[in-house]
């Protein structure tokens, strides 16, 4: 495919300074058409193709497995998340013991992949809420971190994605996210600014209060000891 510098200049642009097009997903309706087997052999395809065309020798031992890894990562791994199937089933419970505070889970390693270049994004995400009456098991709020971020990403998308499916799950605005993490596409390509960190945030509800707001970021600056 020929693409006019003009165009091309555009995709630059978008893709160096991390626009996002959609606070969804983006993905077509036939994204699911094909089985995981199916999608995992044109992605072996595909990737042999690149390798070759750079002039790798596919027979040698070490790169000869390596289209059928990298396709096997992509669609069980790093993108798992693009499959609804794998949405973790996190059910909520009464809150019983009335805890009206705030909860925190801080400091939940976080593993996803910028859409603009396919280089990881590895940081920390940092979730809160104020019961509304339900509450979540801590751990689904790490597996609610994982899941959306095993996809193709942009930051603040998946800050907003975060938070509104716990708003969902838990029928409550009073949700928070804060996000901190390395870009490789802006430490390892571009600037190479190894030393930059990207954050991000999301405050629903009452989390937009001043007070509330400066409470949570309280709590997650708070040293963890044990």
């Amino acid at each position: 495919m020929k693409i006019d510098k003009a165009l091309e200049q555009r995709f630059e642009e978008i893709g160096d300074n991390h626009i996002a097009s959609s606070a969804d997903t983006p993905l077509r309706k036939d994204a699911f058409d094909l089985s995981d087997d199916e999608k995992m052999e044109r992605i072996e395809s595909n990737v042999y193709d690149i390798l070759e065309t750079l002039g790798m020798d596919l027979t040698d031992d070490s790169l000869k497995g390596t289209p059928r890894r990298v396709a096997k990562m992509f669609v069980r791994e790093i993108f798992g998340g693009l499959n609804p199937d794998k949405k973790p089933n996190a059910s909520t419970f009464e809150n019983k013991y009335k805890y009206n505070e705030m909860l925190v889970e801080k400091n939940i390693v976080l593993y996803s992949t910028c859409e603009h270049h396919l280089l990881p994004i590895v940081g920390r995400a940092h979730v809160g809420y104020i019961s509304n009456g339900n509450v979540v098991g801590l751990s689904k709020m790490n597996r609610i971190v994982d899941y959306y971020a095993k996809r193709p990403q942009v930051q603040e998308r998946l800050t907003m994605q975060i938070v509104q499916e716990l708003q969902r799950i838990l029928n409550t605005d009073d949700v928070a996210c804060v996000i901190d993490a390395k870009h490789l596409c802006v430490n390892s390509r571009g600037i190479r600014d190894i030393e930059s960190s990207t954050v991000t945030a999301e405050f629903g509800g009452k989390f937009k209060d001043e007070a509330t707001r400066k409470e949570f970021l309280n709590y997650i600056n708070l040293t963890t000891e044990f």
